[in-house]
């Protein structure tokens, strides 16, 4: 009868195991799945700046959009918060900058900055908010 008892704790031990094991899995593949936006939100960004005439100003911005709220929510973790959020101010504030004045590439340059900017902002306000959460909550 001692010997089953035994048996059963382990295996009670081990399920809590098993349950981190699942969730940590479920958590990697959420960031990766966020890393993935991240690429494929620069690269549309970038792209879009050159066939700024074949997309709908309203697409590019309602995609850009959503896919900066996917990465703020579920790609950055404690210590990226930081540098993450000091690029998403320099990248605004070098949105200011009139680079439309540059001769031959300024436009593109100009509007694939804008359309990062777009990118990126709304994946910041997350963060920001994230850690404000976290702050007043410690």
């Amino acid at each position: 009868m001692a010997a089953r008892k035994k048996r059963s704790s382990r295996s009670a031990r081990k399920k809590p195991a098993r349950r981190r094991a699942v969730k940590q899995k479920a958590t990697m593949e959420l960031h990766q799945i966020a890393h993935y936006t991240f690429f494929i939100g620069l690269v549309i960004a970038i792209l879009a700046a050159f066939f700024r005439s074949y997309i709908g100003p309203q697409v590019l911005v309602t995609t850009l959009v959503v896919l900066g709220l996917i990465v703020g929510l579920f790609n950055l973790t404690a210590k990226e918060t930081t540098p993450f959020l000091l690029a998403a101010i320099a990248l605004m504030l070098a949105g200011i900058v009139n680079l439309g004045l540059i001769p031959g590439i300024g436009p593109w340059l100009r509007q694939a900055l804008s359309n990062i900017v777009v990118f990126v902002v709304p994946g910041a306000i997350i963060v920001g908010l994230k850690t404000i959460w976290k702050l007043a909550s410690d």
